[in-house]
Formats: structure tokens, C-alpha cells, sequence
């Protein structure tokens, strides 16, 4: 099991019970993208909502590149994995009783739960670590997963590196759950260890990945040093968006106003920064009130008295930054890979539930159903002639390779700048002049050190692979369609509605 947030926490507490489960995680348990998270996780529990509404919200969100018996399993399994959830301690926010539901963007029904307001995904991930550690999981902390180990083209073991040197891990199977890769951008909510790892080991072992040009910006992070995230749930709440003149401008642009999906609300900030020089715009959650906004949401709140900000008395200001990966490796259903014995599970997953942009607070539930769903058949035969039906169903718009190679004598690099590259040219908004000066400037930059000597060299290896990746994948979709939009491509065409896979050359 690689990676500690609660795809991988939950795989190995349910796979345990009928395995030896050693868990690997390059920081302690409790660092990953699931601690940081705010928003909640949706799932279906009130009478007045159902699993048909949520699917159908999911759809509309993912701009018509969901891949339906995905999100099915996503909506239909979602209450009896939050039960489990609070089976191991997650203990969420009620009201009288009964569970105190949010509205988040593109939602119809109020159906977000929380923890502690704002602390959702840290306090999931403190219940699910003192799970763990009752289970007889081996947990390896600071420990890098190097490579994936292959024998006869199926998963043997993993290579890993830590403190005390290089080592080999045998294994009959292994569970990526490692998150994303935020760190490809130079404004990202996600913490410093989500350098897409775990893609980046499946590309180099010759696993599909699919769908990894959609990357989604989160439309409200707060403009300081640290980007950090401003919970959707703020606008759901009430808080609006304003210009450096007061004015709201969601208004003008979708009929949901604030709470339209994430791609279309973040593309209208960077539209409305830039008729303004490029200052943020301002998050206005004044009408809120002093005691609401400190009973709701305390932690966004401590981190405004941090800055010298008020939010109670005047607007906040606000940018888009890198949050989330719809893209990933290819699974289907139950997590498995195109690569025998091997597994994915969470963000690092591309499985067609989120299509095109993620549906607000989607991203829990996706962890815990797949990962529920992944323990349940590892260990079991790999399929005879194994394919994926999502590709079936929906046959690849293209096909695409990636060449990863280098040469002794290319430039080295180095992440700021790659960052820069990303955010310029392969972010919110792309297009082929662009896409091509960075794949160019990649496909002359080599990792820093060939034989690896820190956790930042491995790190750098995988974000050069990724980038090198994602900008192969933005120029071959000639389209713009959820979180991928081009300027020279502004329409959404039909016959793109289906993925781009993409393999090692």
C-alpha cells in the first residue's frame, strides 16, 4: 500500500483483514491532501434527496465525460461507506440530531457533511490512523516509493529509498493511493508531499493513464504566500464574488451564479483579474456574520486573523490554484490497473466518476467507495484478456504516448520554473502555441541527479514525467471541455466527448 490519505488508509485497514498489509508513506500517516481538506464528502442521507440526484449532479459536473456505472457505484455505495466511516470514529457535524447537510456548487440538494466545520478531511484521516494503528498494518513513514518492481509483466514488489538507503519490497500485489500532483503548478491548495508519485511510477512501468489534461483549479484559495483553500462551502453558505469595484460578476455568467461548477467560476476570476491587472477579486462573506463565520468555518477563519484579514468586516481576496486531478491512472471499477497486480485508488485513479471536472466534495466519497471496493478483490486472479469496459463504452478519442527519455547532456530541472511553465502555459487556460513552447522546454530538461540522493530528486523526476504527460494530453484534446480549456479551441465538440489515454513511448 503506497500513500497514507483515506483511499489508502481505508484499503489497508479492510485489506489487512485478510492479507499481510504493509502501508509505505513518504511523511508521517496523518500528512496528505485528505488532512487538508475542508470542503466535506457528499453522500445520499436525507429523504429528501436521492441517489438518482446525485448522480445526475455528478454527470452535469463532469461535462459529459463521466463514465456512468463509475459514478453509480459512486453514488449507490457512498451511504454505506459513510457508515463505515463513522464505524471508525469519524464523528460528523449534526444538528438536533441529525446530520447538518451543506450546499456546495453544482449540487441540487444540500448533502455535504462536515467535521469540526472546516476540519473535515483532518478529522477522517485522525479516525482512520487510530483505526490503523490498532490493525496489524506495517507502516513505513519517510519512506519514497522509487520504482515498481515488474516480473513477466506483473507487479513483484516495489523499490523504495528512505534515511537508511535503497531497499526492495517483495509483494503479489501493490495499491497506489499516493494523491495527485499539485505540486506541478506554482499555486496549489494541495501540501508539499503531492508530487503525483504514484502516476508517475505507473507511467514508467507502462500502466494507461487517461483523462490527465483535466486538472482542477480551485476557484477561491487565498491570494497570500500558501494559497490557501477557501472552502467552496463559504459560497454555499452565501459568500459572493466581487470585483475591485464591488460589483458581483458571477451573476452575468451562469445562471448558479457563485455556485457553478468549479471550472466556470474559476475561469471567470482569472477573466475578471485580468480586466483588472491582475489584482484578485474579493470574496465577500460579510452578511455572514462575526459568529457564524467563527463557529462555521474556525479554521479558515484563524488563518485570516494570521494575514491581518477580517473576513467578518470586509471582503477577502482570492485566486484560482491548482486543487484537484480528475486524470490519473486507468481502473476500472474496483481499482485494478492495466498493469497485473497493480492497483489505484483515490486522486492518483482516473476511474471516469469525476469525467471532466469533479463535482464539489465528490473526492472523499470517491477515496473511501473505491478503496472499499479495491479490498474487496485484491488478492483474486487477474482477469483473463483484461480490458477495461469504460473503454468499451467509451472507446479513446485518442490514444497517445509520452516519451520520457533524457540525455546527460539536457539542461537539469528545476521545479519553480517548471511550476512557472505549468501555470503559464499548461494551466486555466491553454493553447497550441503555448502547449507546444512547453513540451519543448521539457523534452530538453533531465532530472537532477541520475543515481537519486534526496526525496526532492525523486520528486523532481516524477513532476518532469507528469508535465511532460499533461501537456501531451492538453494539445491532443483540440477542444475545450470542463477543466481544459483552450483559447484557440473555445467550443466543445461532440465527438471529444469520450478520453485521452496516454502511455510511455
Amino acid at each position: 500500500m503506497v500513500g497514507s490519505g483515506v483511499a489508502g488508509l481505508v484499503t489497508a485497514v479492510k485489506t489487512s483483514a485478510r492479507h499481510q498489509v504493509t502501508l509505505i508513506t513518504k511523511d508521517v500517516l496523518a500528512e496528505s491532501n485528505t488532512h487538508y481538506a475542508q470542503g466535506g464528502i457528499a453522500a445520499v442521507t436525507s429523504t429528501e434527496d436521492s441517489i438518482a440526484e446525485h448522480v445526475k449532479d455528478t454527470v452535469f459536473a463532469g461535462a459529459g465525460l463521466c463514465w456512468e456505472p463509475a459514478v453509480q457505484a459512486l453514488c449507490t455505495d457512498g451511504p454505506q461507506s459513510l457508515n463505515e466511516l463513522i464505524r471508525f470514529g469519524v464523528d460528523f457535524d449534526r444538528d438536533h440530531g441529525q446530520f447538518a447537510l451543506g450546499l456546495e456548487g453544482a449540487h441540487s440538494r444540500a448533502r455535504i457533511l462536515h467535521v469540526g466545520g472546516d476540519a473535515t478531511g483532518a478529522g477522517i484521516s485522525r479516525a482512520l490512523v487510530e483505526t490503523l494503528r490498532r490493525s496489524n498494518v506495517e507502516v513505513l513513514e519517510h519512506t519514497l516509493v522509487t520504482d515498481l518492481q515488474l516480473e513477466n509483466g506483473k507487479v513483484a514488489g516495489v523499490k523504495t529509498f528512505s534515511s537508511d538507503g535503497a531497499h526492495e519490497l517483495l509483494a503479489d500485489a501493490v495499491v497506489l493511493a499516493s494523491g495527485g500532483a499539485g505540486q506541478l503548478y506554482r499555486h496549489t491548495t494541495n501540501p508539499r508531499v503531492t508530487t503525483g508519485d504514484g502516476v508517475a511510477l505507473a507511467l514508467r512501468a507502462g500502466a494507461v493513464l487517461a483523462d490527465v489534461e483535466f486538472y482542477q483549479f480551485h476557484p477561491t484559495a487565498l491570494a497570500v504566500p500558501g494559497s490557501f483553500l477557501i472552502s467552496e462551502a463559504v459560497r454555499g453558505e452565501g459568500a459572493v464574488l466581487v470585483n475591485n469595484a464591488g460589483e458581483r460578476f458571477m451573476t452575468a455568467v451562469h445562471p448558479m451564479a457563485e455556485l457553478a461548477p468549479r471550472d466556470v467560476v474559476a475561469r471567470a476570476i482569472q477573466q475578471e483579474m485580468r480586466k483588472q491587472g491582475g489584482d484578485p477579486v474579493m470574496l465577500d462573506a460579510t452578511k455572514l456574520g462575526k459568529e457564524f463565520l467563527e463557529t462555521r468555518f474556525p479554521s479558515i477563519n484563524a488563518t485570516c486573523r494570521t494575514y491581518g484579514l477580517n473576513w467578518a468586516k470586509q471582503p477577502i481576496p482570492v485566486t484560482p490554484a491548482a486543487h484537484y486531478w480528475m486524470g490519473g491512472i486507468a481502473t476500472d471499477t474496483v481499482g485494478r490497473t492495466s498493469v497485473d497486480g497493480l492497483y489505484a485508488v483515490g486522486e492518483v485513479a482516473c476511474n471516469g466518476s469525476h469525467g471532466a471536472n469533479r463535482l464539489a466534495s465528490n473526492s472523499l466519497l470517491e477515496s473511501v467507495v473505491f478503496a472499499d471496493r479495491a479490498a474487496e478483490v485484491i488478492g483474486e486472479p487477474w482477469p483473463e484478456n483484461f480490458g477495461f469496459a469504460r473503454f468499451a463504452d467509451q472507446p479513446p478519442v485518442k490514444d497517445i504516448t509520452v516519451d520520457l527519455s533524457f540525455s546527460a547532456s539536457d539542461q537539469t530541472v528545476d521545479r519553480v520554473e517548471l511550476q512557472t511553465q505549468m501555470w503559464d502555459l499548461v494551466g486555466l487556460a491553454r493553447e497550441d502555441m503555448g502547449l507546444r513552447q512547453a513540451k519543448k522546454t521539457f523534452s530538453q530538461w533531465r532530472p537532477v541527479a541520475l543515481e537519486r540522493r534526496l526525496f526532492t530528486d525523486y520528486e523532481d523526476a516524477n513532476l518532469l514525467d507528469l508535465a511532460r504527460a499533461v501537456t501531451a494530453s492538453a494539445l491532443a484534446r483540440t477542444e475545450s471541455r470542463g477543466a481544459h480549456y483552450r483559447l484557440d479551441y473555445p467550443e466543445t465538440k461532440p465527438d471529444f466527448a469520450r478520453p485521452i489515454t496516454i502511455r510511455k513511448a
